[in-house]
Order: C-alpha cells, then structure tokens, then sequence
C-alpha cells in the first residue's frame, strides 16, 4: 500500500496544482526545536495551515458550507487510492509534514471514533512508515460532519522517540496528559481503546464521544497507540489574538503548528507547556481514570 501511496502522489504532483504548491509551502516551512524539560516539540511556521487553525467549527457554520471531504466536492484534479470499501486515501494539499493524507470515508457522516478504531488499526499496519491520526468533532477536525482520519510520514514524530521503550500506562512529566498503548492484539487494543473512551465520557460527562485526539503507529508487529484526552478545543490565548495556534493530534505528537511568522517567532516551550496542560484532560480527571484503566489491566 505505501508503494501505491508513493505512485499516487507522483501523478498528483503533477496533475494537481493546489497540491504542488501546498508541497512547496511545506519545503519552505520553517521550523526549529524547544526543549522543554527532557522532551524536545518541534514548532513549524506554515502559513497554509492558517485556514484549517482557524477553521469556525460550530453547527451553524459547518452547516453553511458544502462538505469538502465529500467525493461529489472535490476538486476535479483530486485523485483517490481506495484502501477498502469504506476509506479512500488522498492527498493533502495543505501539509504538515511529509506525505501528508487524508483518509476520508466513502459516505458522509459525523465525526466519530466509536467502531472506527478498528479501521484505524488496519490503516496503521497497511501504511508502514506512516503514523494515522484521529481529530475529534472538537479537538481540531475542520470537517466535523465527515469522518476521516489523517496520516503523515514518521521522518518526523517526535512522540515515537520519547516514548520508546515505555510500557507504562501513562507518560510521566511530559506537560500533556496522554494514555500509551501498546498490543500486537488487534481486538483487545479495541476493547482497551473503547473502555477508555468509555470511562472518559462517564467521567467528563460528554456523550456521545468524549473530546480526544488519537495517534497510532505499527511497527515490528506491534500497534502503538496514543490516546489524549481533551479538557478543551482551543487555548484562551487563541481567542486573545495573543497566539494563533489550535493543537489538535500532530501538535499533540510534538509538531506544534504555528502559521504567523510573529507568533512562530515569539512563542516559547513554556507557552507551548501551558497550552498543553490548559487543552488535555486536567490532572485529577486524569489520574482519575487512569487508576481505573490500570485496575482493569
């Protein structure tokens, strides 16, 4: 499949000129490292992203617009790679990081994780060197009415690095509350994704889905998965104006997009700290499930 993948931007490269000029805005991107106490985020100036990090989710405004996920939407240059009867793969044509995908379902439909893990697995072990992404309807999915999933290139996921070699449950001192993962058996990673995403609901009293952003990967057999609970969408200083930044899954992962070069210039790792702890789940809803997970293992 990432063979297929590598064709299918080939021709798009080619064929679609929205596409060629998003891969050229991510070459220029600027980036540079910050450390925060034993865990570096890499923070990335990419203007294109200005749309998506401001993107108005609400009811009202998702409703004014034409579902741009969509088949019947896209743009007629816009090619597809079916990966099963449910998903077909795309080009991202406002990228993050390298081979950057969209992963949208044939039919449209709201945004939700409930008997999609198991899909996200079976993406995650057909895309070898690919890490899959999910977006809650409010944690930074600009398409809220279509479920999808995003995937990139792991050249760059700083979160693999820092967790390498974890088992534990949970990651400590790492200013992001976040649940680890990791099985080389596809049914109980459901079963143990789907209690979580239980427990959180119960405990945040948010149904039918809690507010979470979800990563995975799959290497030597094994899937690993990243889950962070959400306490809110968007950090107060973007509401301020003080910063223009809406982390969602890939900033969570320790790629913090910035599209005004002010703001890239200015923001420090103790900003970025603060709107981690501000945005996931706080530390006592946190450890609250948490010690019910680790009772049940």
């Amino acid at each position: 499949m990432t063979y297929n993948v590598e064709e299918l931007f080939q021709r798009q490269i080619h064929a679609w000129p929205q596409l060629a000029k998003g891969l050229e805005g991510l070459a220029q991107a600027k980036t540079r490292s910050v450390r925060i106490d034993w865990f570096d985020i890499f923070i990335r100036h990419i203007p294109h992203r200005m749309a998506s990090t401001t993107a108005p989710v609400d009811r009202e405004s998702v409703a004014k617009r034409p579902c741009f996920l969509c088949a019947g939407n896209l743009p007629p240059e816009e090619e597809g790679l079916q990966f099963d009867d449910n998903f077909t793969i795309y080009c991202n044509p406002f990228p993050i990081v390298d081979r950057h995908l969209t992963i949208a379902h044939r039919e449209h439909g709201s945004q939700r994780i409930a008997n999609q893990f198991g899909n996200m697995l079976d993406l995650a072990a057909g895309l070898e060197g690919y890490f899959i992404v999910y977006n809650g309807p409010e944690c930074g999915a600009s398409a809220p009415d279509h479920m999808h999933f995003q995937a990139g290139s792991r050249s760059l996921f700083p979160i693999e690095k820092d967790t390498a070699g974890l088992t534990r449950l949970t990651v400590p001192n790492y200013a992001r509350n976040v649940f680890l993962f990791r099985d080389r058996d596809r049914s109980a990673l459901i079963d143990r994704m789907d209690r979580a995403i239980d427990l959180l609901a119960e405990t945040t009293s948010k149904r039918p889905e809690p507010m979470v952003n979800i990563a995975v990967f799959h290497a030597r057999g094994e899937w690993v998965t990243y889950l962070f609970p959400r306490g809110k969408h968007r950090p107060q200083v973007f509401h301020t104006g003080e910063l223009t930044v809406s982390p969602a899954s890939i900033d969570l992962c320790g790629i913090f997009v910035v599209p005004k070069a002010e703001h890239f210039e200015r923001i420090t790792g103790d900003a970025i700290a603060a709107i981690f702890r501000e945005v996931t789940l706080s530390d006592d809803r946190f450890r609250e499930v948490a010690a019910k997970l680790e009772s049940e293992r």
